[in-house]
């Protein structure tokens, strides 16, 4: 059976101050913690050997030295107790965002959702919030009794930001009387990528069939001034675009009653974990949703082209969700 740990030992040169601190922060970063002076630990995994080497050749580089190797321990600290050493540090780093979500918690109304006026601003705290959870997740192995406690508290933001049964049904009257727009033209910016692509698809597909694209130079985005019969997005001053911790895709699902569709929702979070970079919903098909799409822009430079097969692939993606795609 393989050696269930990595092994980092490391000898730091004393000076430069900066360069031992600069070697710590960066261990923490990818999870791994202290078994004795200078000898961390990770699972074994690719992915930590991965970390490992990379901070390896940090310290080659800075004029240390350093050894990796996999270890299985026989005498003295047990797997147990190794195990409980990663809890140990995760929890703390739980218990911390647990009290900072707890504090904004307080800030809101009691008992009550919050008011619309002030819902973008908690959005945005929780987006920050969610991107530090995300974060320690990512390096947490064992799994901690503090992550439900810190998960429990966000999950009971994002309920106090839920609009309640009479606002939902007020915007969605609304949504539902107003009429959409019909064979517009859709002004957003050149070189368009993620969002936009997503956006243009979806404006095509489920808001304005007969829309039309116009690309502008993004050196003239903020004094464009849209033409009759114009809509602009996702740019400075548009009609549809980023509001509080959304994205323009998700803007446009809710601005048109959509968000009800789970398949669009699901693309949503897709766009917004690539787009916005928070990883708010951990989605873990956005890294290679994103390769593609960065694959068809190298392939076509010219944004109309972009858009023809950036549609095809978000009908397929819609497709897969539909049909009871996965995360």
């Amino acid at each position: 059976m393989d050696a269930p740990w990595l092994l980092l030992i490391h000898q730091i040169p004393p000076k430069p101050d900066y360069f031992r601190v600069k070697v710590g922060r960066r261990l923490q970063r990818v999870g791994a913690v202290p078994i004795k002076n200078s000898v961390y630990v990770l699972p074994a995994t690719e992915q930590a050997a991965e970390d490992f080497q990379w901070v390896l050749r940090e310290i080659a580089e800075g004029g240390g030295e350093a050894s990796l190797c996999r270890a299985e321990f026989i005498d003295g600290l047990t797997d147990g107790e190794v195990e409980e050493l990663f809890r140990e540090a995760r929890s703390e780093e739980y218990e911390e965002l647990t009290a900072d979500a707890r504090q904004l918690l307080k800030a809101l109304p009691q008992g009550r959702r919050v008011p619309a006026e002030r819902r973008a601003e908690v959005e945005d705290a929780l987006a920050k919030l969610r991107k530090r959870f995300a974060a320690i997740t990512r390096i947490d192995f064992f799994e901690p009794p503090a992550r439900r406690s810190t998960n429990e508290a966000l999950t009971e933001i994002e309920e106090r930001l839920r609009p309640t049964a009479t606002e939902t049904a007020a915007r969605s009257a609304s949504d539902a009387d107003a009429e959409r727009p019909r064979g517009r033209t859709w002004v957003t910016r050149q070189g368009v990528f993620v969002d936009r692509i997503a956006s243009a698809w979806l404006i095509r597909r489920f808001i304005d069939p007969e829309a039309r694209f116009k690309f502008v130079a993004p050196g003239g985005q903020r004094g464009y001034r849209p033409r009759a019969g114009e809509l602009r997005f996702d740019m400075a001053g548009a009609e549809y675009t980023h509001e509080g911790g959304r994205c323009t895709f998700e803007t446009l699902l809710r601005r048109f009653a959509l968000d009800g569709d789970a398949a669009l929702a699901q693309i949503g979070e897709v766009v917004h974990d690539i787009d916005v970079k928070d990883e708010k919903f951990g989605r873990e098909d956005a890294a290679g949703i994103e390769r593609v799409l960065a694959g068809i822009a190298a392939a076509h430079p010219d944004d109309a082209a972009r858009l023809e097969r950036g549609g095809q692939l978000f009908d397929e993606l819609y497709a897969s969700f539909m049909s009871g795609g996965t995360r």
